[in-house]
Parts: structure tokens; sequence; C-alpha cells
């Protein structure tokens, strides 16, 4: 339930976040606010996996956990080894620092918590 929650206030982060970007100031940083746009939307498939339940969603959650993961990583090192890139931040920057670093705990804790046994062991 507290994956749920937190993977639910990301989403309203994230897309929130994104939407008053992309519509007041979107050429100022276009690939910023597009990044955090999908971070939002991930984090929707993933909160929405996560309540419907099941073995299927239990699999899909983790896949995109992991590529969740995989973003974050890609992001945040980017971020730092490229600043110039991004004008202003995204939710994934600096692996998630303007987010109390969530954006690289919650996958983790999620692929753990979602790999630790069957679903019928939950």
């Amino acid at each position: 339930m507290l994956l749920v929650w937190l993977y639910g206030v990301m989403v309203v982060g994230a897309v929130s976040r994104s939407a008053v970007q992309i519509s007041t100031e979107f050429g100022h940083a276009p690939l910023a606010y597009s990044l955090s746009a999908v971070a939002g939307l991930v984090y929707g498939f993933i909160t929405y996996s996560l309540v419907r339940g099941g073995e299927t969603a239990r699999k899909a959650a983790l896949v995109c956990c992991a590529a969740e993961l995989l973003g974050v990583l890609v992001v945040g090192t980017w971020t730092l080894v490229e600043p110039s890139a991004f004008p202003d931040a995204t939710v994934w920057s600096d692996y998630g620092m303007g987010y109390l670093f969530i954006p690289v705990l919650l996958p983790l804790s999620a692929v753990y918590w979602l790999r630790k046994g069957s679903a019928g062991d939950r």
C-alpha cells in the first residue's frame, strides 16, 4: 500500500509540474519538461499496475520499475555530465535530488518488493 501511495504522489507531482512547464515555458527547456512528462506517465502506469494486482500486472510493474530506474540513472548521470543540456531540472535530474531522491529510491524499493516473493505471498 505504501508503494501505491508514494507512486500516486509522484504521479501528481510529475504530471502537474510538467503540465505547467510545458504549457507556460516549453521553449525554455523542452527536453527537461518532456522527460518530466514521461516520468509522470511511467509513474501512472506503475501505480495502475500495483493497484490492479495479479501476476501479469506485477510483471508489468516490475518491467516498468526497472525501466524507471534505468531512466533515473541515465538522466541523473546526464544532468551531472552535461548540465547545459538541461537549463531546467527534470523529475529525474541529479537522481531525483529535487524530490528528496525518491525517484531513485522508489524503483529500487519496488523492484525489491515485487521480486521478493510470488503474488500469493503478499
